[in-house]
């Protein structure tokens, strides 16, 4: 009895030293927040529940959207044990053991387990392997929880097994019910708690759909906030200063901010490329991966309407290898604002896609003799003349095969400072094909002629 007894006060213990986001869990998949396209009356997790029957799943979808939740009320619904198991953490061994007591618990308790695996994606192909036959059989109802896109991260033979289900995104007007649900429960946590109306809608903001996150800084908030006194914006933005800022570094937001980024540089906006530079490096982005895709753009998407973009992007890059961070999120953002504010233009990008099609249609084409390297032939070359010799340091001649002709793969955009470059080629080009033409054309058969509109030898 007295066992029972320290247990029972040990995990009241524990209820009151946990974080504030898992003791504000909803109760009941009424409760859950921002999600009545899976816990609506009538939705797939609702009948499921009504049911009393389990499916495994896979829930994906951003952190703090309520993946856990959502698991855990499901197993309370049906009565099953529920196994959290932590990807990072959980090797086959202890998938196993869990397996083992999931078999004891339908012998000696007839009553199912859900195995809540977070994270799933960090698991291997053979340790999800593991996960299968148990799966298949029912011995186990798995719930897996991803951020990452499961089509790519999870193995075909598991997501076969699993019904997929993405948990969306809470908007800000679902962050704030959170928040409101949690102030109407304040007698469980922080009985005094008094906040301004503004308090809420500002956390919100700075959240981005993470109600985790949002708990975590409301609870921060009170502790800037002395007994009796009201918590303002003031202390939610002190709070913000030091509260890490979510950010993947290999997941959606990873990949979608960059994305906003590029998107916003080739759009030659320079306030949102700022705004997501920034959103990306206080979320602990690596700034080396910033840097080389600023190294990218300016030659993709500035090229050669202003060579400089590049210079300016390879500089920022060598200042952050040589200073680090803070100091060099200046050059960073210097390079950013030239990039988004510097005529655009692809033509690079374009030459090369028309290169990989001239390529795999001409494999081996022949180097002219004229071209061909001198260095084992036992001296220069007949045929190749020295363009420096000729007056504006050009002659016309062919640098390709004559079948190939003029391929025209460069074609210069009329941006920025690229149309002095567009004319040169033109010109050469057009030199190059007349002085082609007139070697083609038959010499005259006239005795006197003199042969002058041939090309020289």
């Amino acid at each position: 009895m007295s066992t029972d007894l320290f247990g029972t006060a040990g995990e009241r213990d524990r209820a009151r030293a946990a974080p504030l986001p898992d003791r504000m869990r909803p109760r009941a998949l009424g409760e859950v927040v921002g999600q009545d396209h899976l816990v609506g009356p009538g939705q797939v997790l609702t009948r499921m529940a009504e049911e009393r029957r389990l499916r495994s799943l896979v829930l994906y979808g951003t952190p703090g959207s309520g993946k856990t939740t959502i698991a855990r009320l499901l197993a309370a619904a049906v009565e099953s044990a529920f196994v959290p198991l932590s990807a990072v953490e959980a090797g086959v061994a202890e998938v196993r053991r869990v397996v083992e007591g999931a078999r004891e618990r339908w012998r000696l308790e007839g009553r199912g387990t859900v195995v809540f695996l977070d994270e799933i994606h960090r698991f291997n192909k053979a340790q999800q392997d593991v996960l299968l036959p148990h799966v298949e059989t029912g011995t186990l109802t798995l719930m897996g929880a991803t951020a990452e896109n499961p089509w790519v991260t999870i193995i075909p033979a598991l997501l076969s097994r699993c019904l997929l289900l993405q948990v969306k995104p809470l908007t800000r007007d679902d962050v704030v019910v959170v928040l409101r649900r949690a102030l109407e429960r304040r007698a469980e946590w922080r009985p005094d708690a008094q906040v301004a109306e503004d308090v809420l809608t500002a956390i919100a903001n700075r959240a981005g759909g993470d109600a985790r996150l949002a708990l975590n800084l409301l609870d921060w908030t009170f502790l800037l906030t002395p007994p009796g006194e009201v918590a303002d914006e003031e202390r939610v933005g002190r709070v913000w200063k030091e509260a890490p800022h979510y950010h993947d570094r290999a997941g959606d937001r990873h990949y979608d901010r960059i994305s906003a980024l590029i998107k916003s540089l080739r759009g030659s906006d320079p306030d949102a490329a700022l705004f997501w530079f920034g959103l990306m490096l206080a979320g602990g982005e690596d700034p080396e991966f910033v840097s080389r895709r600023l190294m990218i753009h300016a030659a993709e998407d500035v090229g050669m309407a202003d060579p400089r973009a590049l210079l300016v992007a390879v500089a920022a890059h060598q200042a952050l290898m040589a200073v680090g961070l803070p100091e060099a999120r200046i050059p960073l953002a210097e390079a950013l604002i030239y990039i988004a504010t510097a005529p655009k233009s692809n033509s690079v990008v374009d030459a090369l896609a028309r290169l990989d099609q001239a390529v795999s249609k001409h494999p081996d084409a022949a180097v002219p003799l004229a071209l061909q390297s001198p260095q084992y032939k036992g001296g220069a070359v007949a045929g190749y003349r020295y363009p420096h010799d000729a007056p504006g340091h050009f002659l016309p001649d062919a640098h390709l095969p004559p079948e190939l002709g003029e391929l025209g793969l460069y074609r210069g955009s009329d941006q920025g400072e690229e149309p002095l470059t567009t004319a040169r080629v033109s010109a050469w080009r057009s030199a190059r094909e007349a002085f082609a033409r007139a070697a083609a054309r038959p010499p005259s058969r006239d005795p006197d002629a003199d042969g002058g509109d041939l090309p020289p030898g």
